[in-house]
């Protein structure tokens, strides 16, 4: 991975950085988010009031309950960009899970910026009067499993297989909604779910009856941690200095992926995202500390070989400013040859109407990838 150092990012800035004013943006921006309350809505309206003070430019945040609704906008042009997760960029380019389905496929995603904060881990809790201490403490536990979100499950999923586990060593129990599973560990239907170590809900259950305890990822354990990337090659080692029975002390030892994720589609014009990346750079300053864990959009947090690729406009920007190399270029290409792969796979699949859609989806999209030497996950 390629985090590049904070001398060689003011380095390059130092030649790219402009007034506020040269930022070409049309005077009302859209994108969408998670809901209302969430850490990606409420830096996205603190990226806006930033973008507003120093451009007057007005970006509305759409929240969106889920990964296809925060989509949906984006495929249809609605809206210009997204602020969202690995669901909405990674699993949308993979076309699985709810983006497998017969009218969605996979996505031509492509990235301007994440947040890289590492002050937060994505990590699955457990309740502290149960005495569990690793992942495998949880073979036999409730389990919980939201419905309709994928995203989330895959990685409860990621924190069972480092743990030597999988659902079937589990009791899984179903909820409607994110809030709901934390609620059900609160009140004693469920003893594990999945959070970011700073929402809310993770506070209420450490201050409830229950009490909350983080399992801890061994950065030595290697081989634990491939299995869990097997699943989710998203995740990193990190240690967390931010969340429920974390502040305050030495931190947290776990593992985190970036979130938000700001994302376009490849069609998305060039001067549009070269202009919004700029200003997501340059305006960093005007809205670094105005809400949790923003600081992770600086320069020098971005990983340029992530797991979707980013957009011409914003490697453009990325160039000027002197921090993109060939390494980035090389693996960015790959991954928009392995986009093309699935997108190739897909209408292949569809043309031949398959009685039994995700059986068929399913083996082509695994055949296509192995066939064109790409990793295969999911």
């Amino acid at each position: 991975m390629n985090y590049f150092t904070s001398s060689i990012v003011a380095l390059g800035l130092s030649t790219a950085m402009v007034a506020a004013q040269d930022i070409d943006l049309p005077k009302q921006l859209s994108w969408t988010a998670y809901g209302t309350g969430s850490a990606g809505y409420n830096q996205s309206v603190a990226i806006g009031a930033a973008l507003q003070d120093a451009t007057g430019v007005n970006l509305r945040v759409l929240p969106g309950k889920n990964d296809v609704s925060r989509t949906e906008p984006l495929r249809q042009g609605r809206v210009q960009f997204s602020a969202t997760g690995v669901g909405g960029s990674f699993m949308a380019q993979e076309g699985v899970f709810d983006f497998g389905a017969e009218n969605w496929g996979p996505q031509p995603v492509r990235v301007l910026m994440a947040n890289n904060g590492g002050a937060i881990n994505l990590a699955v809790g457990v309740a502290a009067d149960l005495e569990i201490k690793t992942f495998a403490d949880l073979r036999g536990k409730r389990v919980a499993f939201i419905v309709g979100a994928p995203a989330l499950n895959v990685n409860t999923e990621a924190y069972l297989a480092y743990g030597g586990l999988t659902w079937d060593d589990v009791e899984r129990v179903d909820f409607g909604g994110y809030g709901a599973s934390w609620n059900g560990l609160i009140e004693g239907q469920v003893d594990a779910a999945f959070a970011s170590t700073n929402s809310g809900k993770v506070y209420e259950a450490a201050a409830g009856p229950r009490g909350l305890f983080w399992p801890p990822i061994d950065p030595t354990k290697t081989e634990e941690f491939a299995k869990m990337q097997s699943i989710a090659p998203f995740f990193k080692l990190n240690k967390a200095r931010v969340g429920a029975n974390i502040d305050g002390t030495d931190g947290y030892q776990g593992a985190g992926y970036a979130y938000p994720v700001l994302t376009a589609m490849a069609a998305t014009e060039t001067g549009l995202v070269y202009n919004m990346t700029k200003a997501m750079v340059e305006l960093f300053p005007k809205y670094d500390g105005n809400s949790p864990g923003i600081g992770g959009w600086a320069i020098d947090k971005q990983n340029m070989e992530w797991v979707v690729p980013y957009h011409e406009g914003a490697i453009q920007y990325f160039q000027e400013a002197g921090v993109w190399s060939d390494a980035a270029q090389a693996h960015n290409d790959n991954l928009i040859a392995r986009q093309a792969a699935l997108a190739a796979a897909w209408d292949a699949t569809k043309a031949t109407n398959p009685t039994d859609w995700t059986a068929a989806w399913t083996a082509a999209r695994r055949e296509a990838l192995n066939a064109g030497g790409f990793k295969v996950v999911f």
